[in-house]
């Protein structure tokens, strides 16, 4: 059934709140539990739209996956019946793509389709299929499928064009079983690469480097079942970091890892924000100040990450001054302009830099969600926003933040989900 939220602004957030599991870690490992031989229990498992569609994946090829209510997933392996991934599973969530690797290496054949996701620019997958046949891999692309086969991938030195995290983590995942060591160089270093490779170690991986620019894998003939936590998400953090700070409110964070926001957390500060960390703690408060302009640029990790980039547009709509804005990672990822425009915010576009003149006020007005991250930036721009602003097509938002009207209702936020 479709939803919308309504948010009556103009309350300042106040309160605690516990951080869920790293969507973007829980998903390359629940597709890298096809490589144990044996049963895989993942942890701290964020309840989530595409989690789902992972689970219905590995259901759809005969995996048996049992989900506990204590936020776990068991997956065994032992009852795959095929190596196919369907094109209604794959065109919701790119990262679908990413039981390619794991299937070929495992299994020596996979059937994936060429995957869908959210509408924010070309993520090539050119480079996976690239990386596979230097491997030794035999690809086709026919139908809309990829199809491969692979007696046994041979280890080898992969360097990839652009940084891309599914592609590091796709190619890490297939040599983990190749014969000989693979050495991928311009490696993407995000945090959640850093999970992968862990989790992958306890099942008997041999994997060095990750988290820098050059991973090492040596090959090994098989992988055991584990047992394994997910990291926490550090965009969810960041993101009610932003909803504390927009609305001049306080907020602690628990469950989370400071470490993994250097670059968030520093703009907050500039914002106007006092931030404490603790080892798996943040607290934010504003003492009820508007904030700062601040600008940003986005990059790969470890600089300021895409994924918190609508959110501090929103945060840049009512803050003190003017701000630019520099989006370097995607291409297309300015959708949320027009909709914040709406609420009376005054953004300039050029190219891939926008322009934000800080206004006094925003003005609720009905608003459609247009991917995952810009949804979220309009949730903040509706805290803010004088009157009852309506988010549209919230079914992005359900794909990357668990409950999130509820973590928001926690801190004192009026939002309420209702049938659209």
């Amino acid at each position: 059934m479709l939803n919308k939220l309504l948010i009556q602004g103009g309350t300042r957030l106040d309160g605690e709140i516990r951080i869920s599991g790293a969507k973007n870690a829980v998903l390359p490992i629940l597709a890298g539990t096809l490589l144990a031989d044996g049963p895989t229990v993942i942890e701290n498992v964020p309840h989530l739209h595409d989690v789902t569609t992972t689970v219905e994946l590995l259901g759809c090829m005969g995996v048996q996956v049992v989900i506990d209510e204590k936020l776990s997933i068991e997956v065994d392996t032992s009852t795959i019946e095929n190596h196919v991934a369907p094109y209604h599973l794959v065109k919701t969530m790119r990262s679908s793509i990413l039981v390619l690797g794991p299937l070929l290496t495992r299994f020596g054949e996979a059937e994936v389709s060429l995957p869908g996701g959210c509408a924010i620019g070309s993520r090539p997958v050119n480079l996976h299929i690239k990386g596979l046949q230097d491997m030794g891999a035999e690809i086709e692309v026919v139908n809309g499928y990829i199809h491969a086969r692979a007696d046994r991938l041979k280890g080898a030195r992969l360097v990839m064009d652009i940084v891309t995290v599914t592609g590091t983590e796709n190619l890490m995942m297939a040599a983990a079983l190749a014969d000989g060591v693979t050495i991928i160089e311009n490696a993407a270093r995000e945090p959640e690469v850093v999970d992968l490779a862990n989790y992958l170690n306890t099942m008997g991986a041999k994997i060095e480097g990750a988290g820098t620019d050059t991973i090492t894998i040596e090959g090994v003939e098989k992988l055991t079942g584990t047992r394994y936590r997910v990291l926490p998400d550090r965009i969810e953090t960041g993101t009610y970091l932003v909803a504390a700070a927009i609305s001049g409110g306080r907020i602690k964070v628990k469950d989370t890892d400071p470490t993994l926001l250097d670059a968030v957390i520093d703009k907050l500060r500039e914002a106007g924000a006092e931030v404490t960390c603790g080892d798996d703690w943040i607290e934010l408060d504003m003492h009820g100040k508007r904030p700062k302009a601040v600008n940003i640029r986005t990059a790969p990790f470890p600089a300021f990450p895409t994924d918190m980039q609508a959110q501090f547009a929103a945060l840049n709509t009512i803050a003190e001054g003017t701000s630019t804005i520099v989006e370097t990672v995607f291409e297309n990822r300015f959708m949320h302009v027009q909709e914040l425009q709406r609420m009376g915010a005054d953004i300039e576009v050029e190219g891939n830099t926008a322009i934000v003149r800080g206004v006094e006020g925003l003005t609720a007005a009905p608003v459609m969600a247009t991917d995952l991250r810009a949804s979220a930036s309009l949730i903040m721009a509706g805290l803010v926003a004088t009157g009852e602003t309506e988010v549209q097509r919230i079914y992005h938002i359900d794909r990357g933040y668990e409950i999130i009207e509820e973590k928001l209702a926690q801190l004192g936020a009026n939002i309420r989900r209702i049938p659209a």
